[in-house]
């Protein structure tokens, strides 16, 4: 499908009485807007970064928006997926618990005990699924919001 055409069968749309109109630079998919940044930072910068657009970094919740979220992430980019709280339990920024996953093979590691790592606190989207990742690292970040 071409960039701005999508599968609008996402039965996650149904709540959708309107048409969704997302601002300049952002896509449109499922109720949601997106804003893939050009620039990079750490999971905390990214965060502040959608705050101030009126967003928050993208909770991934049906197969289809994973799908239609690797379609536009070349590399990696920030998603809004921790475990800071308490290690080993994944929280979305909404604050809603880990359900559907796409974690790489063997991970979340938690950088596998290894110092030069430390603490990979915050998830990161990258081609073939999920990875944690140090949240000072920098990265690129998706933003979503309500359309």
């Amino acid at each position: 499908l071409a960039h701005g055409l999508f599968d609008l069968s996402d039965s996650s749309c149904i709540y959708c009485l309107t048409e969704t109109t997302c601002p300049t630079g952002w896509t449109n998919f499922s109720c949601s807007c997106y804003l893939f940044s050009d620039e990079s930072g750490s999971w905390d910068q990214g965060r502040e970064n959608c705050r101030a657009r009126g967003a928050d970094l993208v909770v991934i919740d049906s197969p289809k928006e994973q799908e239609f979220l690797l379609r536009f992430t070349s590399g990696s980019a920030w998603i809004g997926l921790s475990d800071r709280d308490e290690e080993g339990t994944w929280k979305w920024v909404n604050k809603t618990p880990l359900n559907l996953v796409y974690w790489e093979k063997i991970q979340p590691d938690n950088g596998g005990g290894d110092p030069q790592w430390g603490e990979e606190d915050c998830a990161e989207i990258r081609s073939d699924g999920w990875n944690d990742l140090s949240c000072d690292a920098s990265l690129r970040w998706i933003c979503e919001k309500l359309s």
